[in-house]
């Protein structure tokens, strides 16, 4: 599958993913129609690629402009791809952690304004990473969160807390997109 970089400083740039199916890039029209929705909120932002695979979002929010993206990925042959990603677009390799993304988020102190998370679909991530992403300190006040999922995992928006609403959806195939914001006066206690 062929992926590039849809716009910003790294435009073009061809990404590496694995032949077969252990990989699902998110398709360029929704990684576009992804950044419209987001506007101006990833300049200069603090991002977390959960999952991240062959880094196609989080690439495309580093050459948008954000300040800092942290890279999750637990599958040994997908980060060695990765790696070679991040040196194509000038990303440090320290910026990838290769551990489980619930533990991660289990032990995350500093917030992100923006995070992507499209785990693999039906092994029931979402339900899992819910307490972790709706209750924890990983977002930050008025953050977003981009949530990518089968049509059969999606989150019961009637479930969501308080301070987070969902700001728009999509679908494309089988797949399900969400970008949820929180309120900015929300603080984590």
């Amino acid at each position: 599958m062929s992926v590039s970089i849809i716009a910003g400083r790294c435009r073009g740039r061809r990404l590496l993913t694995p032949a077969g199916r252990s990989l699902r890039p998110t398709p360029g029209a929704v990684r576009e129609t992804l950044f419209n929705w987001l506007g101006g909120h990833v300049a200069d932002a603090r991002v977390l690629d959960l999952f991240a695979g062959s880094g196609a979002l989080g690439l495309e929010a580093w050459s948008r402009g954000a300040q800092e993206v942290v890279f999750i990925e637990k599958n040994p042959r997908h980060r060695q791809l990765l790696i070679r990603n991040l040196a194509a677009c000038g990303v440090a390799p320290q910026q990838l952690a290769g551990v489980d993304a619930l533990k991660y988020l289990q032990r995350c102190t500093a917030p992100f304004n923006l995070i992507f998370a499209d785990p693999p679909f039906d092994q029931g991530w979402p339900a899992r990473m819910a307490p972790f992403l709706w209750n924890g300190p990983s977002l930050a006040a008025g953050g977003w969160l981009y949530l990518e999922t089968s049509t059969t995992e999606r989150w019961d928006d009637t479930l969501l807390p308080t301070h987070w609403r969902m700001h728009r959806r999509g679908r494309c195939g089988d797949a399900h997109y969400v970008l949820y914001t929180t309120s900015p006066e929300h603080r984590h206690v």
